[in-house]
């Protein structure tokens, strides 16, 4: 019996234009259209991006990711995810997994993935890449993100501050995703360091409602969404385009 096969397609950060031509393709091409599901009966971000480009005879299945730090729960919600999943691959169906960003880079899809490869080896699993946050946010500020033999760090998530204080030791560049909860102690940091001058901050980059924050000095708090990335050039010679 021919199994459908798995797509996972990196959507980018908002701009449904942003989505690579293959993606597209197979995203269209799939019979079956997975995603994240939102929470509080809102859309989840991938889908509010595909959505222009979902076909009406296109069966769509939502998929709980919780956002949990519970192992066994998050195993729970993997393995009923992975179950619905199968019920389309067993019949044969292609299914294209929509995840915002790209899709290697800190994918909720990894984890259906692997669980999926662990009780069904047999189904073949393709990634077709996308724009990650930090690429995106540079290019709305006109930046280069990296400048010739730069190095960068990137920091998913912030939970103590010696990791920011370990990442600055060593990087030109360093980019910190989901800043927003602990946005005040990496100011007390960047001011320490003298820092702030060299830093940015982009919320919802490529959306409409996106929001560019320079002049970090002036800017101890701030109220910030989900999606803001913070991106720190310790060298200044990276500030030669876009001042």
């Amino acid at each position: 019996m021919q199994f459908g096969t798995l797509y996972g397609i990196g959507v980018g950060t908002g701009d449904p234009e942003l989505i690579t031509l293959k993606g597209w393709k197979r995203l269209q091409n799939s019979p079956v259209v997975a995603f994240p599901a939102g929470r509080d009966n809102q859309l989840g971000f991938a889908e509010t991006i595909i959505a222009p480009w979902l076909q009406p005879s296109q069966t769509k299945l939502p998929l709980e990711f919780p956002y949990l730090q519970d192992s066994d729960r998050l195993q729970e919600a993997w393995d009923r995810a992975s179950d619905k999943v199968w019920n389309y691959l067993s019949q044969g169906q292609d299914i294209a997994f929509a995840c915002e960003g790209d899709i290697g880079f800190y994918s909720t899809f990894n984890y259906l993935a692997q669980t999926l490869q662990r009780d069904h080896p047999e189904v073949e699993i393709i990634l077709i890449p996308g724009i990650s946050s930090p690429m995106a946010a540079a290019s709305v500020r006109g930046k280069p993100l990296t400048w010739r033999d730069q190095r960068l760090t990137i920091l998913p998530a912030l939970y103590h501050m010696e990791g920011l204080e370990s990442a600055l030791d060593i990087s030109d560049v360093t980019v910190l995703m989901k800043v927003s909860s602990v946005y005040p102690q990496v100011w007390n940091v960047l001011k320490r360091r003298n820092l702030l001058e060299h830093s940015y901050i982009v919320e919802r980059a490529t959306l409409p409602e996106q929001t560019i924050y320079t002049n970090l000095g002036d800017r101890p708090e701030l109220s910030l969404s989900y999606f803001s990335v913070l991106i720190i050039h310790s060298n200044s010679s990276s500030t030669a385009i876009g001042n």
